[in-house]
C-alpha cells in the first residue's frame, strides 16, 4: 500500500515525543535537554553569518513536508526546495494506511477521495473473495493535494517554501562553505544555500542520497494509470479496493477508487519490464476497464535500503525515498515517509544547534538509530514477507481469506493498530509459522501449494 506504535521500540527519553512514539526500544545517549526539538529554545545566533538557514530541506513530498513542519514547530529558520512547481502528480496509489494517520500533523485534514471498508484479493484474476469490515480500513487521496497539504501546514508553522528550485549538489567542504558548522546547498541556477544542516527527501535518485551514499538492495518497478470512469462503475468500487497477487514472483495488482476514477496499478522487479507491462493490460483487460481511456499513465522505481545504508554524512540527514525506507513486501511508502521525514527534521533541529563535528556526528548517530529501532525493524519483517510471498503466493492468498486471525491481523495493520514486526514479536503463532517458512525457504525452491478453494461470500469483521 504511507503511528510507529509499541511494536517498534523505545528510544530516547529526551526526545520529542513524535520521535519517541516512533522509536521503543533503545536509550541512546541524551542531549541537552534545552536543544530538545519542539521545546521553542532558540540557539545562539552571535557570529552567525548573514543568510544561514538552520534547516534546508531538498523536496516537497510527505517527508520533505514532515521534515520542515518538525523543525519549523520547534522555531528554526527553515528552508523548503522543491525542483517542481506545486501541485504536481506523482505515481503513487494514495492508500492512507492508520500509521499514516498518526503521523499527520496535528489538525490536519485528510484529502479523502474514499474511505475503504472491503478488500478483494485474487491471484492473477482467479480465485477472488471479499473480506469486509465495519470500521474502516484507510482512505485514499490524490497525491497532488495530499502533499500540497502537508506543504501548507509546514509553510503554517514558519517554514518558506521554494519551487523551480533544482538542487544541483551538497557541499560540506571547500570555497562555498564559510565554516565547518555550514552546509553549501547549491542549485542548478549556481546560486548557493546555506544552512546549519540539510535533510534530503528528494527520492531515491535524488542528489543528497547521492551525497549521504544511500545503498539499495531491492528495485521494483511499479506501473499505473488513472482511469476516469462513468458513475454506475464507481459506484460499484466504492468503498472496496482489489489487491491482485500477481503472475511474476514478488508482483501485485490493485485497484484503488477515487471518486469517478480509478486508480489501476501493478508492481514487480525491475528487469521484468515487458512482463510487467502485459500484466497491466491483462489486469485492466480482466476488470473491464480496456475501453476507457486513461488520464494518465506512468511508471517509477520504487528502491528499499540495504541494512548497512548511511542515513547521514556530516551534517546531512536523508529521509523517505531518499533514504531508501520503503515497506519490502508491499513497497508502502507514503507512512515511512511521513514518520522519517519527522524525525529527521527533529533531529536536524539538533545537528543545526551543534557546535562541532562531534556533537553533530552524535545526533547523526541518535537520528539512525531511531530509524533502525523503529522503521527499520519493520521492514527486515518486510523482506522476511516478500520472500514468503515470491515463493509460495497460494499460501499466503490461501491464508489471508480463508483464516479469520490472519485477516483481522491484515485489518489491525492498515488501521494502525499494530504492525507486521508487532505481530511476529507479540504473536507466538506468527512468528513460529514465519520461522518455519525462513527454514523452508532456505532449504531450496519448492513446489507452489497454490490454491484450491473457491470464492467466497463476503465476511465481516
Amino acid at each position: 500500500m504511507s503511528s510507529e506504535n509499541a511494536d517498534a521500540g523505545a528510544a530516547e527519553a529526551g526526545a520529542a515525543k513524535a520521535a519517541a512514539d516512533s522509536v521503543r526500544a533503545g536509550e541512546p545517549e541524551a542531549p541537552d535537554p534545552a536543544a530538545e526539538p519542539g521545546s521553542g529554545a532558540e540557539p545562539e545566533r552571535a557570529g552567525e553569518p548573514e543568510g544561514v538557514w538552520d534547516v534546508v530541506v531538498v523536496g516537497a513530498g510527505p517527508a520533505g513536508a514532515s521534515a520542515a513542519y518538525a523543525a519549523a514547530v520547534a522555531g528554526r529558520r527553515v528552508l523548503l526546495l522543491e525542483k517542481a512547481e506545486l501541485p504536481r502528480y506523482k505515481t503513487c496509489g494514495g492508500g492512507i494506511i492508520g500509521p499514516s494517520r498518526d503521523a499527520l500533523p496535528p489538525g490536519f485534514e485528510l484529502p479523502l477521495l474514499d474511505r475503504v471498508h472491503a478488500v478483494t484479493f485474487s491471484m492473477n484474476g482467479r480465485f477472488a473473495r471479499t473480506r469486509r469490515s465495519r470500521r474502516m480500513l484507510f482512505g485514499l487521496v490524490n497525491r497532488p493535494e495530499f502533499d500540497a497539504g502537508l506543504v501548507e501546514q509546514a509553510q503554517k508553522a514558519g517554514a518558506e517554501l521554494r519551487t523551480g528550485a533544482a538542487v544541483a549538489r551538497v557541499e560540506q567542504h571547500g570555497p562555498a562553505v564559510p565554516d565547518r558548522r555550514t552546509v553549501a546547498v547549491v542549485l542548478a541556477d549556481g546560486e548557493t544555500v546555506l544552512a546549519r544542516a540539510v535533510v534530503g527527501a528528494d527520492g531515491s535518485a535524488g542528489r543528497i542520497g547521492a551525497h549521504v551514499g544511500v545503498k539499495l538492495d531491492q528495485v521494483d518497478l511499479g506501473l499505473e494509470a488513472e482511469i476516469p470512469v462513468p458513475a454506475t462503475v464507481a459506484e460499484d468500487w466504492k468503498g472496496r479496493v482489489l489487491i491482485d497477487w500477481g503472475p511474476m514472483p514478488g508482483s501485485y495488482g490493485w485497484v484503488f477508487p477515487k471518486g469517478d476514477t480509478l486508480t489501476v496499478g501493478v508492481i514487480s522487479a525491475r528487469g521484468e519490464g515487458a512482463a510487467t507491462k502485459r500484466y497491466l493490460e491483462d489486469f485492466i483487460a480482466r476488470l473491464g476497464l480496456a475501453g476507457f481511456e486513461p488520464e494518465i499513465s506512468s511508471g517509477h522505481l520504487t528502491r528499499c535500503r540495504s541494512d548497512d545504508s548511511p542515513l547521514s554524512r556530516g551534517r546531512v540527514l536523508v529521509c523517505g525515498d531518499a533514504a531508501g525506507l520503503l515497506e519490502p513486501w508491499t513497497r508502502e511508502g507514503i507512512s515511512y515517509a511521513l514518520r522519517s521525514g519527522r524525525l529527521a527534521g527533529e533531529w536536524a533541529v539538533r545537528i543545526a544547534e551543534a557546535n562541532d563535528a562531534v556533537d553533530a556526528r552524535r545526533q547523526a548517530l541518535n537520528y539512525a538509530f531511531a530509524i533502525k529501532a523503529g522503521l527499520g525493524v519493520e521492514m527486515a519483517v518486510g523482506r522476511r514477507m516478500l520472500a514468503m510471498f515470491e515463493r509460495r503466493p497460494g499460501l499466503l492468498h490461501a491464508t489471508i481469506t480463508g483464516l479469520r486471525p490472519a485477516w483481522n491481523a491484515f485489518a489491525d495493520i492498515t488501521r494502525g493498530v499494530t504492525s507486521l514486526a508487532g505481530i511476529v514479536r507479540t504473536r507466538g503463532v506468527a512468528r513460529r509459522a514465519l520461522d518455519l517458512l525462513d527454514r523452508q525457504l532456505a532449504q531450496g525452491p519448492g513446489p507452489s501449494r497454490g490454491v484450491t478453494q473457491r470464492p467466497g461470500a463476503a465476511e465481516e469483521s
